[in-house]
Order: structure tokens, then C-alpha cells, then sequence
């Protein structure tokens, strides 16, 4: 409802105006993210490798901010011309399908690596970023500038209802990734039982789920509410958190991950459990060796107390190269340890009772 009088960037429609103030609170998730994540960002560009996550975040945590700071000054800016807003408003769409193709390759990475790298999960992820990259780079041909009056900024709209598939195919992947996640994580249960907040927890599935949470509601946007006329933006009200928020969850997914960022990392319970075909025998005696004709190391558990699992290898060659026999060794080396060994825990402790009240 216009208002005589007031000058066109005041005398907003009700749906404008919503859309307006969605957008402050988009800019306000966006900075936010940008400050709380800074720290953690710090000391993932400080590790020394770069996997292709690693690159995928970062160039998330840069190019994310300044797409909606650029959108946000053509949106509020009251001097952005008419003839400006028709050069510059395809500027959002392709951006946003920039930032979701990243955005999903990360959920490819992640869910094929969860997977034990399955070439099944692999296909079938593939399949859906390869429709999506390629649906949203057509849709973006299908976008015009919203006529707004002079001085009501520049915001994007669809030339047809049907160029909601652009967010179809992103979403649709989200849905598959979530799905695939929850499944790994209850299958996981049978190996090691958790309570559902802690499985959430552990395996980020709260991430997953605010992930297709917010494309779901920008879908019912899009397909549901209806325009009251061309320069309506009702449909797009929701885009630009929904793009936010996939972006900062995905940031958390891989900043989620334990170890290291190479092939996706792994899940929560891999290495967990050592297979028997890969152990060695183990022993709390500091002295003397274990008597065993096939166990060429003896292990104390004060030695694995004192190194992380991280720098066993590390340990081991430095051990080797001073010539001590005795040098820690990864659990995982299979090059001399006998088929079918097995576990043996020896446990060599004196215990006076005769000290204990009877």
C-alpha cells in the first residue's frame, strides 16, 4: 500500500518491506559467522596441508561475506539506478549457485568419505552435484530485475514459477546427504551405543538437519506464496538465508571433522577399534620383554599413554634409527606381525593385600 508523500524509499510495500528486514537479518547471521568462526579458521590455515576441503572452506568463509555485502548495497542503496539494476542483477543468482556448488561438493567429499570412500556413494553424489551445477547454470538465464520504483534498490526475481528448480536441485542433494549421514551414524550404534544427543553431537547431524531445514522453508516460498504483482519479491524473501546458512553449516561440517581434512577425513568411529589381524601383543610390564616366539615388539601402555596416536609413526622411526628394539611402533603396520595373532594383555602389577584390613 502506497502513501502519498513519502519518497519512494520509504513508501515500501508490505512484502518489499519484509523482505528489507530479512535481508538486515541475513547481513547480521552472515558477520556473525564471519566473527565466531574467525579463530577456529586461524588454525585450520596455520595446518600445513590443504586438502581440497580446506580450500573449500576458505574460499567459502571469503566469498560468502562479500557476495551479500555487494547484494546489500544494491538492495539498499537508494541512488541504484534503474538502468544499473538491469547490468547487475544476475550478479545473485550465479553467485549463489557459485557458493552452493561449494557448498555441496563439501557434502559429496564428506558423505563418500563417511562411506569407507564407497564408489556406490561416490556415483550417486556425484550424480546429483552434476544435475545441480548444471540446472542452477541454466536457471540463472531465467532471472530479471524486479521494477521497483526509483530508489527502492535492486532486488532479483524469476521470469517464471517453474525457475524454482534452481533451488530443487541443491535441495534434493542436502536431502540425500542428510539421509545418508543418519543412516551412518544409527548404523554406527551397533559398534559403539550412544545416547540420540550425543550421536547428534558427535557426527554434526544437527548440521545436516538445519541444512535441508532452511531449503525446505525457501522451497515452500518459492512454489507456495503467491505474488500480488511483478514487483512482489515474495518468492525470493528467503534465498539469501537460505544460501547463508547452508554456507555456515557446511563451514561447521568440515570444521567438524576429527583429524586430518585428506580424502574427506573419516568417520567418528574409524580407528577406534584395532582389527586382530593388525595387532600386536601388549604388555604393562616396563621391564623385561613378553616371552612370545612371534611378537618381534613388546608395548607398554605408559609408552602409548605418553604419544599421541598422531606421532607413533614419528616415534617409531626415530626409534629405529637409534637402533633401539624396543621403539614404539603404529598399531596399523602389518609388515611383520604374524597372520592371526590376536591380542595379549599382560597385565603385571604386585598388589599387597596383606596391608588391606581383613
Amino acid at each position: 500500500m502506497s502513501l502519498p508523500g513519502l519518497p519512494n524509499s520509504l513508501n515500501l510495500s508490505p512484502h518489499l518491506s519484509a523482505h528489507k528486514y530479512f535481508l538486515v537479518c541475513t547481513l547480521t547471521v552472515a558477520a556473525w559467522d564471519t566473527l565466531v568462526l574467525s579463530p577456529r579458521t586461524w588454525r585450520l590455515m596455520r595446518t600445513g596441508e590443504w586438502p581440497v576441503l580446506k580450500i573449500l572452506f576458505h574460499f567459502m568463509r571469503i566469498f560468502m561475506p562479500l557476495e551479500f555485502a555487494v547484494v546489500a548495497v544494491a538492495f539498499f542503496d537508494t541512488k541504484w539506478s534503474r538502468n544499473t539494476c538491469d547490468n547487475f542483477f544476475l550478479f545473485e543468482p550465479i553467485c549463489t549457485a557459485i557458493l552452493l556448488a561449494a557448498a555441496s561438493a563439501v557434502h559429496v567429499i564428506r558423505i563418500h568419505a563417511i562411506y569407507e570412500r564407497s564408489r556406490a556413494v561416490l556415483i550417486g553424489m556425484g550424480s546429483l552435484f552434476a544435475v545441480q551445477v548444471v540446472v542452477t547454470a541454466v536457471c540463472c538465464g531465467f532471472y530479471r530485475s524486479v521494477p521497483l520504483l526509483e530508489g527502492q534498490g535492486c532486488i532479483v526475481g524469476p521470469k517464471a514459477n517453474w525457475v524454482g528448480v534452481y533451488w530443487v536441485a541443491p535441495t534434493l542433494l542436502y536431502t540425500v546427504s542428510a539421509i545418508l549421514a543418519l543412516m551412518r551414524s544409527v548404523n554406527s550404534l551397533q559398534a559403539k551405543p550412544l545416547s540420540p544427543w550425543k550421536l547428534m553431537l558427535r557426527d554434526g547431524l544437527n548440521l545436516y538437519g538445519a541444512i535441508w531445514i532452511v531449503n525446505m522453508v525457501n522451497m515452500l516460498f518459492w512454489f507456495i506464496m503467491k505474488p500480488n504483482n511483478d514487483a512482489d519479491p515474495i518468492k525470493t524473501i528467503v534465498t539469501s538465508m537460505a544460501a547463508v546458512l547452508t554456507t555456515s553449516m557446511t563451514l561447521r561440517i568440515v570444521l567438524s571433522i576429527r583429524g586430518t581434512l585428506v580424502h574427506g577425513g573419516s568417520f567418528a568411529l574409524t580407528g577406534s577399534t584395532v582389527p586382530s589381524s593388525s595387532s600386536r601383543v601388549i604388555s604393562t610390564r616396563s621391564g623385561g620383554p613378553t616371552h612370545s616366539a612371534h611378537a618381534p615388539h613388546t608395548y607398554t601402555l605408559d609408552d602409548m599413554r605418553s604419544k599421541p596416536e598422531a606421532v607413533w609413526g614419528e616415534a617409531d622411526s626415530k626409534a629405529n634409527s637409534a637402533g633401539d628394539d624396543k621403539g614404539t611402533l603404529p598399531i596399523g603396520e602389518r609388515a611383520a606381525t604374524p597372520p592371526n595373532l590376536g591380542v595379549k594383555v599382560t597385565i603385571d602389577r604386585e598388589v599387597g593385600y596383606d596391608t588391606y584390613a581383613k
